[in-house]
Order: C-alpha cells, then sequence, then structure tokens
C-alpha cells in the first residue's frame, strides 16, 4: 500500500525540482512565445515517464519546442520524417556486413538506428504504414530494439514526441486506438494569439538569436522521475481519476446516458493510470506536495481525448470527444469528505 505521508527529504526535492522547472520554462521562453500550457503538458509527460503525441498544423514550433527541451536538458534529440516508404529498420537499426580487418572475417554488425536517442521527434507519424509505426510503438513500450535474435536497451531516459498534422488527411495511416493508448496525452497545440504573433514574427526575421542553457543533466532527470512515483495520493483522488476513466465506458452501469448514447469504446485503465502519474508530475512541476482534484481535471482532456472513441451517432451529429470529456467532467462530481468513489 502507497504511503499517504511525505518525508521531510522529498520535501526538499520537491522544492528544489519546482526551482528547476521554473528554470526550465524560463530558458524555453527564450525560444518558444506563448503555448504555456503545451510546454507544461511536455514537461509533465516527461517527468513522468510518458510519450506524447502532438496535434497542430504546421508551423506552430513543434520541432523547435522539442530541440530547445533536448538542449536544455542536455540529451540527444534526433528527428525522423515518417513518410509512406519508410521501414522498420530505418527507425531501429539494420545489421551490416564489416570485415574485421585482424583476422579478414566477415561479420555482421547491427548499425543503430535514429531510436538510440534520448528524445525522439516522430514527426506526422501518421504518414507511414502501421508495420513501422508498430515497431516505433513496441520500442516506446519495452525500452529495448530487437534485431535478429538480439536486444540492444535504448538509451535512458526515452522520450518519445510524435506528431499528427490535422488537415490533409489523404494517404496517411490513423494510428490505431490500442497503438493510440499507448501515449500517455494527446496534445492540441492552437494557432498564437494576436499579440503573441506579433512577437514570434519579430523574434524570428531578426538577426539575433537565442541560446537557451542547459538546466538539468540525465542523472538528475531520472532522479526525478523517480520522485513523481514516491509521491503520495489519497485514496478519493483516485476514486476520482477512476471514476472518469469507467463512465466514459458505455458498457459500465455506471455511465451517464450520453455516454451510452455517443460513445463507442471509452477509456480504459491506462487512462486511470496516467491520470494519477500526471497528476503527480504536475504536482511537484508546481511546488506542491499534495495532488488535488484539480490536477485530475487538469490533465483529462489530453488524458482521455485520444481514448474515447465516438460512435457513428456522434459523428453525424458532431459530438466529439472532448465534448464528451467536459460532460463527464461537469457530470462526475468529486468525492465528499474524503470518501472513496464506488
Amino acid at each position: 500500500m502507497e504511503s499517504t505521508e511525505i518525508q521531510q527529504h522529498e520535501i526538499a526535492e520537491i522544492e528544489e525540482f519546482a526551482d528547476k522547472r521554473d528554470a526550465m520554462i524560463g530558458e524555453i521562453r527564450k525560444v518558444i512565445v506563448g503555448q504555456d500550457e503545451v510546454i507544461e503538458e511536455v514537461l509533465i509527460a516527461m517527468f513522468a515517464k510518458g510519450h506524447c503525441l502532438l496535434v497542430g498544423v504546421p508551423g506552430l514550433a513543434k520541432t523547435l519546442l522539442i530541440h530547445t527541451l533536448a538542449e536544455i536538458l542536455d540529451l540527444e534529440f534526433n528527428r525522423i520524417q515518417f513518410t509512406p516508404d519508410l521501414m522498420p529498420s530505418d527507425i531501429t537499426g539494420t545489421d551490416i556486413l564489416q570485415e574485421d580487418p585482424a583476422t579478414g572475417k566477415r561479420q555482421f554488425q547491427f548499425l543503430k538506428g535514429p531510436i538510440f536517442t534520448n528524445i525522439l521527434l516522430a514527426d506526422e507519424i501518421n504518414r507511414t504504414p502501421p508495420k513501422t509505426q508498430a515497431a516505433l510503438l513496441q520500442s516506446m513500450q519495452e525500452y529495448q530494439v530487437t534485431a535478429s535474435g538480439t536486444t540492444y536497451p535504448l538509451d535512458l531516459p526515452f522520450f518519445v514526441l510524435a506528431t499528427q498534422n490535422p488537415i490533409e488527411q489523404e494517404g496517411t495511416y490513423p494510428l490505431p486506438e490500442a497503438q493510440l493508448d499507448r501515449f500517455m496525452l494527446n496534445i492540441e497545440i492552437r494557432y498564437p494569439n494576436f499579440d503573441d504573433e506579433v512577437q514570434i514574427v519579430m523574434q524570428t526575421t531578426s538577426t539575433g538569436k537565442p541560446s537557451p542553457r542547459k538546466v538539468m543533466e540525465h542523472a538528475a532527470i531520472m532522479r526525478y522521475q523517480n520522485l513523481v512515483r514516491r509521491v503520495p495520493v489519497s485514496p478519493f483522488v483516485v476514486s476520482y481519476a477512476v471514476a472518469l476513466s469507467q463512465r466514459s465506458r458505455p458498457q459500465s452501469a455506471d455511465a451517464p446516458q450520453f455516454v451510452k448514447d455517443y460513445v463507442e469504446w471509452g477509456a480504459g485503465p491506462r487512462a486511470s493510470q496516467y491520470l494519477i502519474l500526471g497528476a503527480k508530475a504536475r504536482t511537484i512541476l508546481q511546488g506542491r506536495y499534495a495532488v488535488s482534484i484539480e490536477d485530475i481535471q487538469a490533465l483529462a482532456p489530453s488524458v482521455l481525448r485520444h481514448r474515447i472513441v465516438p460512435n457513428f451517432k456522434a459523428q453525424g451529429e458532431g459530438f466529439t470527444s472532448v465534448e464528451v470529456i467536459n460532460r463527464l467532467l461537469a457530470e462526475v462530481k468529486p468525492p465528499m469528505d474524503g470518501k472513496e468513489m464506488r
């Protein structure tokens, strides 16, 4: 049973982490204008050891954000542009025949692919066939690559951010729901407001180029990832997260009528897990010690958006998964007086 008490040394660690968070955001803001919610959710996913799906039209600085994050955390960064002719070996690596200069004998040697990095940007993941998508998603879950019967561990920390363009859907291969479930968060990147766009244009059309400084290194990142797991959470907060997931399933006896009317499939148990892990990461990133209902509610759209599948009736009436989530948040009441929900 997880302890609901936080230790004194962990309090000091959380305060230190909150200071690092302010430094990280300060450095990112030297390069990225606006997008504060996106930056926060990317950091939440990374320190919760999850992966992100970024959805937004081209030109919203998705690649620049991820490259900047790698720079300030002193992590190796690779970008793969997914195309219809991309093969699994183009991602994971391949065996090549090499001659040993000492013996003159030829033998196969594994040449590592771009997945052997710390931060991987999988650009337009829905433009490559399912076989290639599966090669990436398997590595995301297992943190290893198997080639010719040999298993190669990936470098840690390992963090994947995949992008999808919501327009130009012709010639794409949408990720199946089971594979979408591997992504902790589905983050929607919106257009900047007027003032932010003015600042973006001013900043990107001048000669000056911001130089963010390194804030953290490998060992510290992994230490804070472990700290997230140790953050205590009360049973009633867990009950609320589970209730949101369970009531999104039309097969559940407790599901609201609008879920039964408009949802084909609801969120699975992984959604409940990610709601709690994400809430823990959000809590300590903000320098707090106790996970709250508000943390769950703040992350619910990004955790549940890709895990709730509207049915044909919903699609015909324009009823989206986001509207299902908003109604769930309005109708599923948090437990009162710390009592667990049933």
